[in-house]
């Protein structure tokens, strides 16, 4: 049997997860702290919460592509 790439696999995807729900996890927050109003948040804040929901979404359909058989192969 191929465990090592059954192991590998599943190391992969649990990094990518953790990956796709820290940088999530950070744009809300980011974007509520840009949108307090009692807070004076920088205004890179919220371009890096926009950054942040950019990455996700690249991540996402980066998997979409390795999942789909007509556009990787």
């Amino acid at each position: 049997m191929k465990w090592l790439e059954l192991v590998t696999v599943a190391g992969a995807t649990l990094i990518a997860a953790v990956t796709v729900v820290v940088l999530y996890s950070l744009g809300v927050r980011l974007t509520a702290i840009a949108g307090d109003r009692q807070v004076a948040a920088p205004v890179w804040v919220k371009y890096l919460s926009y950054i942040c929901f950019g990455l996700c979404g690249v991540a996402v359909l980066f998997g979409l592509y390795l999942i789909i058989p007509y556009f990787s192969g």
